[in-house]
């Protein structure tokens, strides 16, 4: 019996059958937990519906149909949210028999009080009679600082629970998620089966991410060093290989998937397999495009928060090269680099202090200006003064800071990859809209183009670029992309 049980043979089959077994189990238990949540909420749907509905003063003869926007952060007052609010507006506007139901944690304020930040912020009116908050208590599962290990595992599963509570509310008819919390997909689909669309302004993981780790992994091992750090990396590796799969079996339940860029389209589609339609994010050019093309100071301006990937090391690097190449600019002509963010938090006042610290160490800080937390009509100033508009993120997914840029009259310098390589600073009419770089040295020669372009150069290739941003990337624009991929669930 013994020799039987030791036999390859056997010991291959009984691991076969416990293997199966457990799948089984799994699979079985798996499905009774998807039946009793998708019971719970058939028992409560009509009441639910109901409820949600005598909320506000529902007047059209059409069944209504709910599209339920998955937007935590609804009044964050960011590019997002311009998306979200856009839509929102759109939507009213063509389709008077849909209910917005938006799903937010905004909690701590009212209805009243975000529909108004959204007027003063975005001068977007939303009619209230046909638009439901629905509060959520557990947004702290999806807060970034909440996980300090395993982030975006952590995030996406917190994503579960807050999808659940969302629906727990109301189920909508449509699920519009504009956020990006793609783990909620196929808790919609197999708890609802209702219908999933999908705004990504970037992907959770993307193959850039699995490349640096990969490209550090190998360098490691190149060195033949075999440490903590070669192992982390390994194991860091292995990490995001096993959730871009997951993240690409999440995202292939979406129906309809809409993408703010072609280097983000490139990349969902690739994680995804699933096509998307490329739609730009609403650009607010019309107050910048009121700013005067005239002539312009040798300002060369910076508009992006204080995060690290935002890279203001290279601006600065490039600017010293600037005028330490050309002694001119800095003694009879001065010319000035004005960096314009927000301090958020703690982390980006020590980030701007070691800003600070870099200028002096290269001797440029008597040329180098920190605005720090401007007021709107300051940003209005200096850009209405500038000549020069600087970006320096590698890979970011779009860059509406590029679009304010050439919308207002100044001529982009931005970095050679991502939305403004492919999407932005693109030739228009078959001439240039601005400058392309990737380093110090080509982003301090870019420069000193764009500054030395005659009034009559200048003339021409801020007029094309604003011509350019404001016929690709304005809110009629993306209103009819929106609206073109929801009709096929709306109608």
């Amino acid at each position: 019996m013994a020799d039987l049980l030791l036999n390859p043979i056997t010991l291959t089959f009984l691991l076969v059958l416990f293997i199966s077994a457990s799948f089984t189990f799994t699979t079985i238990v798996l499905w009774v937990v998807i039946a009793y949540f998708k019971s719970s909420l058939r028992a409560t749907y009509f009441e639910h519906r109901d409820r949600t509905l005598s909320r506000i003063n529902y007047t059209q003869n059409e069944v209504p149909v709910l599209l339920g926007f998955f937007h935590p952060y609804c009044n964050a007052g960011g590019g997002g949210e311009r998306v979200l609010w856009t839509a929102i507006r759109d939507v009213q506007r063509f389709f008077p028999y849909v209910v917005s139901v938006i799903y937010t944690g905004e909690s701590n304020t009212s209805k009243e009080e975000i529909l108004a930040k959204v007027k003063a912020n975005f001068d977007i009116t939303i009619d209230a009679n046909s638009v439901v908050f629905v509060f959520l208590q557990k947004r702290y599962l999806v807060e970034d600082g909440r996980y300090s290990r395993l982030t975006l595992l952590a995030q996406s599963l917190g994503s579960l629970f807050l999808g659940y509570e969302a629906l727990e509310h109301v189920v909508p008819d449509v699920f519009f998620d504009t956020m990006g919390y793609a783990f909620t997909y196929p808790l919609v689909y197999l708890l609802t089966g209702i219908k999933v669309a999908a705004y990504v302004h970037y992907p959770t993981i993307s193959s850039d991410m699995l490349n640096k780790v990969k490209a550090k992994t190998s360098a490691l091992r190149e060195q033949k060093v075999y440490g903590k750090s070669t192992i982390w990396n390994m194991g860091k590796l292995i990490y995001y290989r096993l959730f871009a799969k997951i993240y690409g079996y999440c995202g292939n339940f979406a129906d309809i998937v809409m993408v703010n860029s072609t280097w983000t389209k490139g990349h969902i589609e690739n994680l995804w397999k699933r096509d998307a339609d490329i739609v730009y994010p609403p650009c607010d050019t019309e107050r910048f495009s009121e700013l005067a093309i005239k002539e312009r100071e040798r300002i060369i301006v910076s508009v992006a928060q204080f995060r690290p990937e935002k890279d203001h090391m290279l601006q600065l690097q490039s600017f010293a090269k600037l005028l330490n190449d050309n002694p001119a600019f800095r003694e009879e002509k001065e010319t000035k680099l004005v960096l314009i963010g927000s301090a958020r938090n703690e982390g980006d006042e020590k980030r701007i202090q070691s800003l600070r610290l870099a200028a002096k160490e290269l001797k440029i800080e008597d040329n180098v200006v920190f605005e720090i937390n401007a007021s709107f009509s300051k940003l209005l100033d200096w850009m209405g003064r500038a000549k020069v508009g600087l970006h320096t993120m590698w890979n970011e997914h779009f860059g509406i800071g590029v679009v304010e840029y050439m919308a207002a009259g100044l001529i982009p310098v931005a970095h050679k990859s991502g939305g403004p390589l492919m999407d932005i600073v693109t030739e228009y009419n078959n001439k240039p809209t601005g400058y392309l770089a990737d380093n110090v040295n080509d982003f301090a020669a870019h420069l000193k183009t764009a500054i030395e372009l005659s009034p009559g150069e200048y003339n021409d290739i801020a007029v094309n670029a604003r011509a350019s941003v404001c016929d690709k990337f304005s809110e009629l624009v993306f209103g009819d992309g929106v609206l073109r991929s929801l009709r096929r669930c709306l109608t």
